[in-house]
């Protein structure tokens, strides 16, 4: 029995993706993008969630934006509530660069909150990209619950994130700076900062925040 030239393709690329070799992954990734298949889209999906390799999983992700949605969202919905933290993190970036709002009640607390920071930063960007019109205050207090967490680029991203919400951000904002805790204050403080300022560097403002949280102040003084 002759096998079409087509399957023998598709098991051709299909075993690229798992090739050891990740310049071969990344351009099974690329031809997958470039020609999508339905067929394709539980091995990416596999993939996401092991590839060891950055740029290999960024055209992992642009492959599957390639699909269409209504295939593509299900699959991804059901990834973010994996046990696995980098299949996780995929799926909400790859939610994020779909921008389907269909998926913004998969960004739940328990992600935005994710005890992983790689997962907990993609799940900040999909908020972002998914709040529905009108929703972004009741976002902006979840995403800051996690002022103060983590280190520079962390609390970069959740800076970014927050300021991207635009005004419906400043009540929770404003709230955190009167935070008792000196971490989630100077870092709502760098963070208001850079909202007034956008070409204040983060190391600078959030070093400007810590020392007027030394000094007893909230920043709110003389305004």
């Amino acid at each position: 029995m002759t096998v079409p030239s087509e399957d023998t393709n598709t098991m051709r690329v299909l075993r690229a993706l798992e090739n050891g070799s990740s310049s071969v992954r990344l351009q099974a990734a690329l031809a997958v993008g470039t020609t999508p298949d339905p067929g394709f889209i539980g091995k990416l999906m596999e993939r996401c969630a092991i590839e060891p390799e950055f740029y290999v999983r960024d055209m992992l992700t642009w492959a599957l934006t390639r699909h269409a949605a209504s295939m593509t969202l299900p699959v991804l919905l059901d990834e973010v509530r994996s046990e696995r933290a980098q299949a996780r993190s995929q799926a909400l970036h790859t939610l994020s660069k779909i921008g389907d709002r269909r998926a913004w009640p998969a960004i739940t607390p328990a992600l935005l909150s994710d005890a992983d920071d790689e997962v907990a930063r993609s799940a900040w960007r999909a908020a972002v990209v998914l709040v529905p019109e009108g929703e972004e205050h009741e976002s902006a207090v979840a995403l800051a619950t996690q002022l103060g967490r983590g280190e520079r680029e962390t609390q970069l991203s959740l800076s970014r994130a927050l300021i991207a919400l635009g005004e419906g951000m400043s009540p929770a904002l404003s709230a955190a700076t009167k935070d008792p805790d000196p971490r989630v204050c100077a870092h709502a403080l760098a963070t208001e900062r850079l909202w007034r300022d956008p070409d204040t560097g983060f190391e600078f403002a959030i070093e400007e925040a810590k020392r007027v949280v030394a000094l007893g102040g909230s920043g709110q003084e003389g305004r």
